[in-house]
């Protein structure tokens, strides 16, 4: 498995991975659309990231970091395709988005999720995520936040 940055090209692989599972547990929300079918403007140019997991030369999963402000960002719309869900794909995601994080001088990250997805809160939880009270969302299904903290404050 190897990880490979957003390319226009990947863009219709972003729609069809996360698109699966929203219909698989939840429905497809308008703001899902818009990230989705345009992630160029709604999430790169306003400094977020898009990554790939690909196996055996298929792009099998993706995950975002969506700029939120300076030092703070979400990570998002992860996704694995059902079929190869149990290769360690997701945390492997995960954890390089962490990584880019980490390169990215980011203090914490963010996720929403919901309590239905007991394998990805999971993994989460094993990244170092923690529970935190949940405030503002944008989404419906979101009833879970979930924050890691990358920077400690120096005294």
């Amino acid at each position: 498995m190897k990880v490979i940055r957003y390319t226009p090209e990947n863009q219709k692989h972003f729609e069809r991975l996360n698109k699966a599972w929203l219909n698989k547990f939840f429905e497809v929300e308008p703001l899902d659309e818009t990230l989705l079918s345009q992630p160029e403007e709604f999430i790169l140019r306003k400094g977020g990231y898009i990554f790939f997991v690909e196996h055996e030369g298929q792009i099998i999963g993706t995950v975002a970091l969506i700029f939120i402000k300076q030092g703070v960002y979400e990570l998002a719309k992860m996704a694995v395709d059902e079929a190869f869900q149990g290769l360690g794909a997701g945390k492997f995601l995960c954890s390089s988005a962490i990584e880019e994080a980490k390169k990215l001088n980011a203090e914490k990250l963010i996720l929403f999720t919901n309590s239905k997805l007991q394998t990805a809160i999971s993994i989460y939880h094993k990244l170092g995520f923690k529970d935190v009270p949940l405030d503002e969302q944008q989404f419906k299904r979101a009833n879970v936040k979930m924050e890691l903290a990358l920077k400690t404050v120096k005294e």
